[in-house]
């Protein structure tokens, strides 16, 4: 039960960190209701699953391609050009609330789930937080003495299972938030997901050149 509960400290301690992933979730979720947040999210936890497997399985592996200058350089890169382009999108569009009061129930339906799951699946794969920490967790337990295929399973287990409830959550809330809100409330969140986007994608950017 350690492994476990180790695995959910992990799994919080990502859970309130306020990132792109954060923004997507919120703006998923709030614009076109739970079924398309989770599909954000689902694109995020498949990635996490892959991240999870290629640092469990190949840690050697990706511990010498972590140190090197350049990798780290095309993914902080291609990272935030990826942030970039959904920064812009929702810089660049309006919702389409008409004059329905029940605009929240009919609000951007427009996009198809793959491209929700894209969206997530992206943001978070290129992103050098999220390579270097599945990374940084797999090289600490090697370095503890390693982990067997149970062990794995339950701490793994443990930080994946968290991320997916506090993110499902953070999606179900943000339901719960479009309730009381009005078109120009939507634009305004709209207008601070896509800065918030271009800004990590900034930050991102000067940090790996600063590298």
């Amino acid at each position: 039960m350690d492994l476990v509960f180790n695995g959910i400290k992990l799994g919080l301690i990502l859970a309130i960190l306020i990132g792109p992933i954060f923004f997507a979730l919120i703006q998923a979720g709030v614009e076109q209701g739970i079924r398309a947040g989770a599909m954000v999210g689902l694109g995020i936890w498949i990635s996490d699953v892959i991240f999870i497997l290629g640092a469990y399985f190949g840690v050697s592996y990706l511990t010498s391609l972590v140190e090197s200058p350049k990798f780290t350089l095309y993914l902080g890169i291609a990272g935030s050009i990826t942030l970039t382009f959904f920064g812009l999108g929702a810089l660049l569009t309006a919702p389409k609330a008409g004059a329905n009061p029940q605009w929240a129930r009919t609000a951007f339906r427009s996009s198809s789930y793959f491209s929700l799951w894209m969206k997530g699946f992206l943001i978070n794969t290129i992103n050098p937080f999220t390579f270097f920490f599945w990374i940084g967790v797999a090289t600490t337990m090697a370095a503890d003495g390693g982990l067997g295929n149970q062990e794995a399973t339950l701490f793994y287990g443990g930080i994946l299972g968290t991320i997916i409830f506090t993110d499902f959550s953070k999606v179900v809330l943000s339901k719960q938030i479009r309730r009381i809100m009005k078109p120009i409330h939507l634009l305004w969140l709209r207008r601070i997901s896509g800065g918030a986007l271009i800004a990590f994608a900034i930050v991102l950017l000067v940090r790996v050149l600063m590298l």
